[in-house]
Formats: C-alpha cells, sequence, structure tokens
C-alpha cells in the first residue's frame, strides 16, 4: 500500500545523501567534459562542448549509481526487488544506442546531430536516475542538461576557437585545379586546408573538390564572405558552396 511513510523514504537522510554524493560526481564530469570538449570546439571539430560534456555527465551517473544498489528504490520501500534492474539498464542503454545514431547526420566532412544524440542519451540516464528512486540528482542532472544545451553553447561562441568552414568547389571542364594555388589562396584570407580532408571527383568532365578550411585566427566564427569573394575569383571555379562545420 502506498503510505506517507513509503514516500518519506525516497527522501530518507540515507538517500538524500547518496543523491548528494551523486551529484557531486554529475558537477564534476559535467566539467572536465566540457574542458576536453572546448579542445576539440578550439580545434574546429564537430564535438563540441556540449556534447563531450553530456556524454560525460551520463556516463559518471550510470557508473556512480550502480555502487549504491541498496539505496534503489526508497531503499526497497515497497519490498524486496524483483528481478535484475541493472539487465534493465543495459537494455536501455543499448536500445537508445540506436535511437541516437539514427539523428546523426553526416554530409561530405559535416557532421550535425551529435549534440542531439548525446542530449538523447543523458535524458535516458535522468529516466534511470528516476526509475532507481534518486530523484535529487534526477532534478539535478535535468538542470544541468537544459545549462548545457542553453548556456555552453553560447561560451562556445564567446571563447576563442578556430571555426572550421566546409568548403565545396566546382571547377569548370577540363581545368586541373593545382592545390598549391588554392592553399596559397585560402592562407591569404585567414584559413588553413586541414591535412588529409581534401576529397576529390570527376563529375561529368569537371573536377569536384571538398575540404574542411580552419581559420587560423582565435576569433570565432569568422564571417565567409572574405573567403567567397576570394572563390568567386578563383581560376577556374564554376560553383562553390561554403558552411561552418557545426555539430
Amino acid at each position: 500500500m502506498l503510505t506517507q511513510d513509503t514516500l518519506n523514504a525516497y527522501w530518507s537522510t540515507s538517500l538524500v545523501t547518496t543523491n548528494l554524493l551523486v551529484a557531486l560526481n554529475l558537477l564534476g564530469a559535467l566539467l572536465l567534459g566540457l574542458l576536453v570538449g572546448y579542445e576539440r570546439s578550439y580545434h574546429g571539430r564537430a564535438a563540441g562542448m556540449r556534447t563531450y560534456g553530456l556524454v560525460c555527465m551520463a556516463s559518471a551517473a550510470l557508473t556512480v549509481i550502480g555502487g549504491y544498489p541498496a539505496d534503489w528504490f526508497g531503499a526497497h520501500a515497497l519490498g524486496p526487488v524483483v528481478g535484475d534492474p541493472t539487465r534493465v539498464i543495459q537494455g536501455i542503454v543499448t536500445g537508445i544506442g540506436f535511437l541516437c545514431a539514427g539523428v546523426i547526420m553526416r554530409e561530405g566532412f559535416n557532421i550535425s546531430g551529435l549534440t542531439t544524440a548525446a542530449s538523447l542519451w543523458a535524458s535516458s540516464v535522468i529516466g534511470i536516475l528516476v526509475g532507481v528512486g534518486f530523484y535529487g540528482a534526477a532534478m539535478l542532472m535535468a538542470l544541468l542538461c537544459g545549462i548545457s544545451m542553453v548556456w555552453i553553447s553560447k561560451l562556445e561562441a564567446w571563447l576563442p576557437s578556430r571555426q572550421a568552414v566546409f568548403v565545396t568547389l566546382a571547377f569548370d571542364p577540363n581545368f586541373v585545379p593545382i592545390e598549391q594555388n588554392l592553399q596559397n589562396m585560402t592562407r591569404a584570407r585567414g584559413y588553413d586546408i586541414v591535412n588529409g580532408s581534401v576529397s576529390i571527383a570527376l563529375k561529368a568532365g569537371a573536377y569536384e573538390w571538398t575540404f574542411v578550411a580552419v581559420a587560423r585566427s582565435r576569433n570565432p566564427m569568422r564571417p565567409l564572405s572574405e573567403l567567397a569573394q576570394a572563390l568567386a575569383r578563383f581560376e577556374g571555379v564554376n560553383r562553390f558552396n561554403l558552411a561552418y562545420a557545426r555539430n
């Protein structure tokens, strides 16, 4: 029977203490994940601070609750636990992985949906925390996820970074571009072509190049207008497409 004593069991001194310990682990993991993610964001990679922070925090949450099985379900306020909850958690994590993979999109070197996938996985962990009765930790993690999604992107844009740009160039038929000339042009506009990112295709007798260029300056979100104007005047270019690489 559901009684006031049963409800109070989920907020006992022991469970509140456990929730505080879990909360400290969540905060620490989020900060460390943001630190690692900033290094990737600084170099213009697809996965940035939000993605790393959410994944690190969700991983810590799953790991730390495994150390307090005696406190699950209000310390068994409704009776002994039937079955193995860890197998249920394992199934949830596996299933949500397939869902997260479905929201990640890749077009050439441009990748999108990574933060959405990380937030989905973090949401599943929030559900697990609620399921085992760690309500305080679940509410804190939901709050941290919301802050990460809304404010970390603003912090990421404010911090110095080298913004990556995804470039597609289509040349005139029978024109053979020279990579060194292209590198010199982009370098003069403040960008470096990432080593190993150049991809070359031949379509209807015309070459099409795709590559990633990274801003040499540390200023965030450099405008593309100057680079676009230079590409429009570059010898042999028939058409081009520029886009900031985002996650």
